[in-house]
């Protein structure tokens, strides 16, 4: 194995297959990327078992060959370099790494020890705009489950072509709070409903932010679908996952379908009115009370903990309908605010004991729902 490439593209193929080689205690052969060289073309794989990325190196080859080097030391060590080219070769069992004046060994694995990554069952087939895709995850997966007690809220919900929506839906909730983004497709019609790993959405987003330039490299995404897999083609990589097994909960029936009271307000401004009330909970309850006031146009924001003390603040809001209140755990309102990407937001609600609504003052393809304390 032999060929020889620029830092630059080096580095940034590392940076993609890297997120997921990790310290493997029972294989630790999953914290090493596999370089695979054959017919003039480079090939970096990483796994976890269950996902994997496999990235395409633009380099010059001069001999072909297959092994497998520590992601983390090869990585880290790439990043010292200079910009210049870096040359590499499989001399026995290392990995000879020449650039400039310096020149590395660093010792490795055999290919034949590393488990074998599926190839993409492409069976479902759609394509999305890139940028669309990234939002859409990153304003849904927070709300997942931390735990894995119920698998299924662990994961995010992909619905395509469903009653809800003609085009994809995903969607995440803890059951004490519910996001959910509405993308339109550009290729694929069919219906299929499955549930993929948070894991696997974040590293999706990690590597789509690491892609060279979202807004000058490919606009689409190719995304595949079966009933065990999900995969996604997109510039130089290809991420493959295996999906949660389960039903993900009916959630559109908490959605609300009319409200009594409406307020339109600037997020920035309740973001600090929320932190400041947030001082003054109790731990683990962060109870912040919601006062909307239609006569005086103003929302009232306020908490009470017998630690810290009370707090009370008013607002200037846009509110119609009727007067009413509500009591909200303020991490979850404030997590929703923070992803929501819009300057001005819509808060509607019907009582004290009913989900509340919050979304972009437009609406549109976002919402968010969030339950009440009972008090």
């Amino acid at each position: 194995m032999k060929f020889i490439c620029t830092k630059e593209n080096l580095s940034h193929a590392l940076d993609l297959v890297s997120g997921i080689a990790a310290k493997h205690t029972n294989l630790p052969i999953l914290s090493n990327i596999l370089i695979s060289v054959k017919e003039s073309r480079v090939e970096l794989i990483a796994t976890n078992l269950e996902m994997a990325v496999k990235v395409n190196l633009r380099a010059k080859v001069e001999s072909d060959g297959i092994f497998t080097v520590p992601s983390k030391t090869l990585t880290d060590y790439i990043h010292l370099l200079s910009n210049e080219q870096i040359e590499i070769e499989l001399v026995g069992n290392e990995l000879m790494v020449k650039c400039g004046s310096s020149e590395t060994k660093i010792k490795g694995t055999v290919a034949e020890e590393f488990p074998l990554v599926p190839e993409v069952e492409e069976k479902f087939a759609y394509v999305v705009d890139a940028q669309e895709y990234k939002k859409s995850l990153s304003e849904v997966v927070f709300a997942a489950a931390r735990n894995e007690i119920r698998p299924e809220l662990s994961g995010v919900y992909f619905g395509f072509f469903t009653e809800r929506f003609e085009g994809l839906v995903v969607a995440a909730t803890d059951s004490y709070r519910l996001a959910e983004y509405r993308t339109t497709l550009d290729q694929g019609s069919e219906n299929i409903k499955v549930i993929v790993p948070s894991r696997t959405v974040y590293e999706m987003i990690r590597i789509l932010s690491l892609s060279k330039d979202i807004q000058q490299a490919e606009k689409n995404i190719r995304l595949w679908v079966s009933e065990n897999q999900i995969a996604i083609r997109y510039d130089n990589f290809e991420l493959t996952s295996r999906l949660v097994d389960g039903k993900y909960p009916d959630y559109a029936q908490i959605i609300p379908a009319s409200f009594k009271t409406d307020a339109i307000f600037p997020i920035s401004v309740l973001e600090n009115k929320i932190k400041a009330a947030g001082l003054f909970t109790t731990t683990g309850v962060n109870a912040v009370s919601f006062s909307f006031d239609p006569s005086n146009h103003t929302i009232k924001v306020s908490s009470t903990s017998t630690q810290t003390g009370e707090h009370v603040s008013d607002m200037e809001a846009e509110v119609t309908g009727e007067k009413n209140q509500i009591l909200l755990n303020h991490r979850y309102v404030l997590e929703g605010l923070q992803n929501m990407n819009s300057e001005t937001s819509r808060f509607r609600l019907n009582s004290a004991d009913s989900p509340c609504l919050i979304e972009p003052k437009d609406g549109g393809k976002y919402l968010y729902i969030v339950m009440p304390i009972r008090q």
